[in-house]
């Protein structure tokens, strides 16, 4: 791109006096800006683990907790659920239009609420209770069980409340496919495989588990007139799909099932390798109930070791704080930890603090030294990098080894030169992780299949792992703020792929967080780190200019988790902590990089530091109701409790910085 482009670009920015009318906000003064880093940083610093690192809550809809109930029911097992907080969470949880919702405030959604209903109908409540009798209502009115996504009836079919029929097959031959062929069980995500493979066992034997449960009241047709089968194929290639799993069908209906004892055995194997010492598979909560369902299918006994592992993993995803009983999809200590660091070092925290160097001490104990199924798809990289969780050595994340790598740095640590040697390890280790098309996934190398998603058991459309532009922006400003090398092909490659992802209005997607406020903010702050002349300058010129067109009247951002379906939403929402720490982050990287739109945007910037000083609460603290975290788009979000805590403190951290205003050492 030319001089006289990016000359123009700047050229054409709006002037404030173009957009919505907004409230009158005061700048904010020094010594309140400082006093609100001070108290947010002791309010973070007061949640620290003695042993260093930061955990809070992960919150997502009811279906996970519903499931653990399922599981319980099928092992036989119920009695350590207490039921009576178990009950508590789904009632205080059921809105007033009768059903669940998939995220804060979207309306409701009919799989979460048929899975709520079956808890509540597991725990004792009997279908008249008012409760459920709103329910009702709500799901039939929206096509009841057989219109709800396969997951929701298998879990119907395990205690005979819908037909296996209705399922998709997952042929055992799957596990027998070789890794360099058409398609593997490589070829799906890290989650999805988790997930997947315990299942080819369940699908194989079928099993129905009592006492069944009759929920023929959330058929709208009928439970006689239910048909029991896939859903209507929408693309000729979905009907292909559909005609080859009746294929699979009739063979398994005439006993000629190709591979079925060597692929259940393949599977067997593939799920007893992966469960960690601690239990845990995967570190999320699909895979391991699946894992246990498939136990529980090939006749493991309640007693045996794999299983009593696997029930205290799960345990350990459990919340019983304010008397409601409640399961966590995942838990995230690193990635709460790296981000925690990191803003506090932002926010003038000294980097030597024993806080910080304990904090770092933590993260490095965690870096994954042995080899995962990334190596699949990558076998010459070096492992090094980072899970999200505790325990989940075989499926290290690219972005949080980003993270990390970038807290670690920001510490200065007494042993300097170890720290160096691990953030080293880990910059190989996500150098080698680039795909083809030069961004980042998240778990894998060039898991991109994208048919895969038109599979009638990939409903969710998640079942693969492409690169995303928040990935691979992460990955990119890692290497600017560290100080590392990316060899030239690659580096042009990533950039150009960052480059490409970028939406005409100015935009990026947020495939991690949302939406359009979280993609942009990450690309800016990946940009504001890279070399590059006039095209990274426009692109970044673009970008602060939707953020600041999105703005709400309140000074804060906001977007809601619909932007993911409905476009013409993006970047609208009510205001909330976390996506407006979001946009001053990306807007004061812009800043730093390109001081001539200081003058453009200061008040923007000034209006977003404000919104955050008036939202603070007297003890530090931020609140938040809203899921502005995603795990897949339109279909599960999730709240991190504490993301509305350290993005905030990184945004006024940030600003004071740069604004060199309200700026102490803290201590």
């Amino acid at each position: 791109m030319s001089s006289e482009t990016i000359r123009t670009s700047f050229e054409d920015i709006p002037p404030a006096s173009d957009l919505p009318s907004a409230q009158p906000l005061a700048a904010p003064s020094a010594p309140a800006l400082g006093d609100a880093i001070a108290r947010a940083a002791d309010a973070l610093f007061a949640t620290q683990h003695p042993d260093g690192y930061w955990w809070a809550e992960l919150q997502s809809n009811v279906t996970i907790t519903a499931e653990v109930l399922l599981l319980h029911h099928i092992w036989g097992t119920f009695e350590r659920v207490p039921r009576a907080a178990a009950e508590r969470y789904f009632r205080g949880e059921q809105r007033d239009h009768g059903g669940w919702e998939l995220a804060y405030g979207d309306g409701g959604e009919l799989s979460v609420s048929v899975e709520a209903y079956l808890a509540l109908r597991f725990l004792g409540v009997d279908r008249d209770d008012p409760a459920l009798v709103r329910a009702r209502t709500f799901i039939v009115e929206r096509g009841g069980i057989s219109k709800t996504r396969i997951f929701t009836k298998l879990h119907l079919a395990l205690v005979g409340a819908y037909g296996w029929p209705g399922l998709p097959a997952l042929p055992p031959f799957l596990m027998l496919l070789p890794q360099r062929g058409p398609f593997s069980i490589y070829d799906l995500s890290s989650w999805a495989r988790g997930s997947t493979v315990p299942l080819i066992i369940v699908f194989d034997r079928k099993p129905v588990y009592g006492p069944t449960v009759d929920l023929g009241e959330l058929y709208a047709e009928g439970a006689g007139n239910a048909a029991c089968a896939l859903p209507a194929a929408k693309t000729s290639v979905e009907a292909f799909f559909n005609g080859l799993d009746g294929v699979f069908k009739a063979g398994e209906r005439r006993g000629f099932v190709p591979g079925r004892a060597r692929g259940i055995a393949l599977a067997e194997r593939w799920v007893l390798e992966r469960q960690e010492a601690t239990g845990d598979w995967g570190g999320i909560i699909p895979a391991m109930l699946n894992s246990m369902l498939a136990l529980r299918a090939l006749g493991y006994g309640v007693d045996d070791p794999e299983v009593v592992r696997g029930f205290a993993a799960i345990d350990k995803f459990t919340i019983t704080a304010d008397g409601a009983y409640r399961v966590q999809p995942c838990i995230s200590p690193v990635w709460d930890t790296g981000l925690a660091v990191r803003a506090l070092v932002d926010a003038g925290v000294r980097a030597d603090d024993p806080r910080l160097i304990r904090a770092a001490d933590w993260l490095i104990e965690k870096q994954i030294l042995d080899y995962g199924d990334w190596k699949v798809k990558n076998p010459a990289g070096p492992p090094g990098g980072w899970a999200f969780e505790f325990d989940n050595r075989w499926y290290p994340d690219v972005d949080d080894t980003a993270v990390v790598a970038m807290a670690l740095h920001a510490v200065r640590h007494p042993r300097p030169a170890r720290v160096r040697a691990v953030v080293k390890r880990a910059a190989q280790w996500v150098t080698t992780m680039q795909c083809r098309g030069g961004g980042w996934g998240a778990f894998d190398i060039d898991n991109d299949k994208a048919w895969i998603n038109q599979i009638a058991y990939s409903d969710l459309k998640a079942s693969i792992d492409p690169p995303s532009a928040d990935v691979t922006a992460r990955v990119l400003e890692m290497f600017g703020r560290c100080g590392l090398h990316l060899d030239a092909e690659r580096f042009a490659r990533a950039l150009a792929f960052l480059l490409a992802e970028q939406e005409p209005d100015g935009a990026w997607f947020g495939r991690w967080g949302v939406n359009y406020v979280y993609g942009t903010s990450g690309a800016l702050a990946a940009l504001a780190q890279t070399p590059g002349g006039a095209a990274v300058d426009a692109a970044i010129v673009r970008g602060v200019v939707w953020l600041r067109s999105v703005q709400n009247a309140d000074g804060g951002w906001g977007e809601t988790t619909a932007s993911y379906k409905h476009p013409v939403l993006r970047g609208k929402g009510a205001s909330t902590p976390s996506q407006t720490a979001w946009a001053l982050i990306g807007l004061l990287a812009a800043v730093e990089r390109l001081p001539r739109l200081h003058a453009d945007f200061a008040r923007s910037i000034e209006r977003g530091v404000a919104f955050l000083l008036a939202e603070q609460r007297p003890d530090g603290t931020w609140d938040e109701a809203e899921f502005t975290g995603t795990g897949f788009p339109q279909h599960f979000y999730l709240r991190y409790h504490l993301y509305c805590q350290h993005f905030p403190l990184t945004a006024l951290g940030r600003y004071a910085d740069l604004a060199r205003i309200g700026r102490s050492p803290i201590h």
